[in-house]
């Protein structure tokens, strides 16, 4: 295996220059950027970035280094691939761009942070969910979920897109007893 994929920041270095291919894989068509990014080993990824790795090269699972940073929401790790400028239109195994998983897991600060990188904010995914839907149906409607809701809407994640059904976020959310939620998306125009 290449020293590629060690945890030790200055082992990579050192791979990265002798020449190491920045593109080899690992037994599950992972990249060394992904293991680092799925470990959150922010250092490491930094100096594979500044080297040219790829942030949209998909594994056997259709992951890539920056769709997993939706997953994990890790900001310091969102904005050093930021830097790499990943196809941010890419999309994960269910359909979806980077921002869907981190809406559906309350990551707030990750949603703010990506919501202005001209990320699509309503994008849909396969189940014809966006974001604002993920974190109203699938989220716990506490803090967390509060505040990436409110972080799409300041967004401007459009309030009124249903899912296939033709349920609204609102309406998911009166459903489901998210009084708050219902709140800050009545008061952001929706009906």
């Amino acid at each position: 295996m290449s020293q590629l994929f060690e945890a030790d920041v200055n082992l990579v270095r050192q791979a990265v220059d002798a020449g190491a291919d920045l593109e080899t894989r690992d037994d599950r068509g992972r990249t060394p950027l992904l293991v680092a990014v799925t470990e959150n080993r922010v250092e490491i990824a930094e100096v594979l970035v500044k080297a040219g790795a790829d942030p949209d090269a998909f594994d056997e699972r259709h992951d890539t280094p920056w769709l997993v940073t939706g997953v994990t929401g890790s900001v310091p790790m969102a904005k050093v691939l930021l830097e790499a400028k990943p196809d941010l239109t890419i999309t994960n195994r269910f359909g979806g761009v980077s921002l869907i998983p981190a809406s559906e897991r309350g990551h707030a600060e990750y949603v703010r942070l990506v919501a202005g990188s001209g990320i699509d904010v309503d994008q849909v995914n396969d189940l014809g969910w966006t974001a604002l839907l993920e974190a109203v149906i699938l989220g716990d409607s506490g803090p967390r979920h509060q505040e990436v809701v409110r972080a799409l809407v300041a967004a401007g994640a459009d309030v009124n897109l249903a899912d296939k059904q033709g349920v609204t976020p609102l309406a998911h959310a009166r459903t489901k007893g998210q009084t708050t939620v219902a709140e800050i998306l009545r008061e952001a125009g929706a009906h």
